[in-house]
């Protein structure tokens, strides 16, 4: 675990919170939670379907939720707090050189292990320090994702926020949220137009291990 992990490793959620709780505008679709993932299966760590976050970050969040609602927009969240065990599973999988069942979906043109060295999965993850959320934005009119021209979790240069090959429309939605995300204090990733990080994120050296799990955090 030092090895992997070589800052602090905590157990104590005091410092966190549970989105539906504190934002009950959002929509959650907590996919590490279920099988449609890259790896096809639940991911360790996720006891329940529920997005955790700290607190400061779950305060900025909010604040995008103000401004999109206002737009007639709904923040959807795939993932956001994500235990150090979650991403053990993750280095695990892409060890198993046989399990591929989400190639077609998820990485169609890279090998598993390309997947690490190109950036789209870190041995060491952000989410671990809870302050990351991945996301995107619902048109309240139709109930439906707004068309980022790329769904959540494809690996694939079409998935980097600046990526030009998709419509102007698409480009528009990618850009809506990165640039609420932005004014409200969040930073992007250069990889994925779905994943922020809290800039002035309140543990950026702590690597949380407490489960996904509302009854963990409410002890």
């Amino acid at each position: 675990m030092r090895r992997e992990y070589p800052n602090e490793v905590a157990m104590d959620p005091s410092g966190f919170l549970l989105l539906a709780d504190f934002i009950p505008q959002i929509v959650q679709e907590i996919r590490y939670y279920s099988t449609y993932n890259f790896v096809g299966d639940r991911i360790d760590g996720y006891e329940e379907p529920c997005a955790i976050l700290t607190k400061e970050a779950a305060r900025a969040l909010k604040s995008v939720s103000n401004e999109m609602i206002v737009k007639g927009y709904r923040l959807k969240i795939f993932d956001a707090y994500r235990p150090v065990s979650a991403v053990k599973h993750f280095i695990l999988w892409g060890i198993e050189d046989q399990d591929i069942r989400m190639k077609p979906y998820f990485y169609p043109n890279l090998e598993k292990q390309e997947l690490f060295a190109k950036g789209y999965i870190a041995k060491q993850s952000s989410h671990s320090r809870g302050s990351t959320v991945d996301l995107t934005l619902l048109d309240m009119k139709t109930g439906k994702e707004l068309d980022m021209g790329g769904p959540f979790d494809y690996f694939e240069e079409l998935s980097h926020p600046d990526y030009r090959g998709i419509t102007d429309e698409q480009y528009h939605n990618r850009m809506l949220l990165r640039t609420s995300m932005i004014r409200n204090g969040f930073e992007p990733f250069e990889c994925e137009w779905w994943h922020f990080t809290l800039k002035n994120e309140p543990y950026p050296e702590t690597y949380f291990a407490f489960p996904v799990s509302s009854e963990y955090l409410r002890r």
